[in-house]
C-alpha cells in the first residue's frame, strides 16, 4: 500500500519575517543572550591567535637565531611553530564547533522558529 505524499495545504508554511520582525528580534533578550554568548568565545579566542601569529612574525622577524635552533636533523623551531600554527586552527575550529552545537545552535534555532514558525 502505497500513501499519496503530502499537499500543499498539509505543509506548514513559514512565514515570512519583516524588517520591523529583525529589528525587534535584535533587541529581544533572546538573541542578546545569544549574541552576547558568541562574542564571550569569539573576542577572545581571536585575540589569542592573532598575538600567537604576531608573536610567530616577530620571532621570524628579529629572533633569527633562535628560529634556525635546529631540534631534529634539519627541522628547526621556526619549522615547528610555523607547522603549529596550522594546528592551533584545526584546534579553535574544533573547539568552535563543539562550542557552537552546546552554546549556540538550539538558541539560534528557537529564534528562528520564533521569526518564521515551525520548519516544515
Amino acid at each position: 500500500m502505497t500513501t499519496a505524499p503530502p499537499s500543499e495545504s498539509d505543509v506548514p508554511q513559514r512565514r515570512v519575517p519583516t524588517p520591523q520582525d529583525f529589528v525587534d528580534m535584535q533587541e529581544s533578550p533572546e538573541f542578546q543572550e545569544l549574541r552576547s554568548r558568541l562574542r564571550r568565545f569569539v573576542f577572545p579566542v581571536t585575540a589569542f591567535f592573532l598575538a600567537w601569529y604576531a608573536l610567530y612574525v616577530l620571532l621570524a622577524t628579529y629572533a633569527t637565531d633562535f628560529m634556525a635552533t635546529k631540534v631534529l636533523g634539519n627541522v628547526n623551531i621556526g619549522l615547528l611553530l610555523g607547522l603549529a600554527q596550522f594546528l592551533t586552527t584545526f584546534i579553535i575550529t574544533g573547539v568552535y564547533v563543539k562550542f557552537a552545537g552546546r552554546e549556540l545552535d538550539d538558541r539560534a534555532a528557537a529564534i528562528r522558529t520564533e521569526l518564521e514558525g515551525p520548519q516544515q
